[in-house]
């Protein structure tokens, strides 16, 4: 039961900032920014949490999981545009990471903050979503008690799911028993209550951290080149073209020869050139090794 009277920490004033309304800008900013300072530093303690997160979803990906962010207001829009990045970075197929905000596609450019308050409409959501055991399914609440929120984690569990929560509370414990709780805890915002700012910072910078390790743990990272980028602009082109003359050593014709053949997939035009094969024994080579480039090139 949620008592809705407890202030979290992610509510309570901060000493620091009890006049930055009469501070001179210049003053201002260093406050905010001394209070940024704190976010890094909770993430790092919450390390082991993220391992584990990381290390379980991409076991459930393998398996043809999903990784499915479900959150309200600012931690929803975050959960939607990790989302969202990760398609072009590695070249995922649609629906393969998945972000759900509370009152839908309106709620990411206009407030829909009751919609928060509805447990069951959560528990609907997983349900439209149809999770199965296969998938992770990742909350995120500030306060780690949004109804919405907990309705949903409390669905994914029932139907077999991992469950994960970030949050950035203390001393107010979880409503459900999951998976695995990443609480990075950055104390009380500048602007009392306004958890788009730590709070907001500290879910961006964990979500960076578990897509991107679970795309490298997934195979689609050669050292810190994107090789599974996929390559829909001129921009992405070129980043392709440099990919692969960073790797191989060719020059720029011989990127644009061979990705070209490859229809600017990075990794087969690489196995191509390395291996002097064809593109379908390049594409048999990667399968060979689930994908994974460097396993091709041992």
């Amino acid at each position: 039961m949620i008592d809705d009277r407890v202030i979290h920490v992610t509510e309570r004033r901060n000493p620091s900032s009890w006049n930055m309304d009469l501070l001179p800008t210049e003053d201002l900013l260093r406050l905010i920014n001394r209070e940024d300072h704190r976010v890094a530093e909770a993430i790092r303690i919450v390390i082991p949490a993220i391992t584990k997160a990381v290390d379980f979803i991409a076991e459930r990906m393998k398996q043809g999981g999903r990784l499915i962010y479900i959150g309200a207001g600012t931690s929803g829009r975050l959960g939607v545009l990790d989302a969202v990045e990760c398609t072009p970075t590695f070249s995922l197929e649609p629906g393969k990471v998945v972000g759900i905000i509370a009152g839908g596609k309106g709620a990411m450019f206009a407030a829909k903050e009751a919609v928060e308050d509805n447990f069951q409409l959560g528990v609907r959501e997983i349900a439209r979503y149809k999770v199965e055991k296969r998938d992770a399914v990742v909350g995120l609440a500030a306060s780690g008690q949004t109804p919405y929120v907990l309705g949903a984690l409390a669905e994914a569990r029932k139907r077999g799911a991992l469950s994960v929560m970030v949050y950035c509370n203390e001393g107010t414990p979880l409503a459900l028993k999951l998976d695995v709780e990443i609480n990075p805890v950055v104390g009380p915002e500048v602007l009392t209550g306004s958890t788009r700012m730590k709070a907001g910072s500290t879910q961006k910078m964990v979500l960076n951290m578990i897509s991107t390790a679970v795309m490298v743990k997934l195979g689609k990272v050669y050292s810190n080149l994107m090789v599974d980028v996929n390559a829909t602009n001129r921009k992405l082109r070129l980043r392709a073209e440099n990919i692969f003359m960073e790797i191989t050593g060719a020059d720029v014709e011989t990127a644009k020869a061979y990705l070209t053949q490859a229809n600017y997939r990075v990794k087969p035009a690489i196995v191509m050139y390395k291996k002097e094969c064809s593109l379908e024994k390049a594409q048999e080579l990667l399968a060979k090794h689930e994908g994974f480039l460097r396993k091709v090139l041992m």
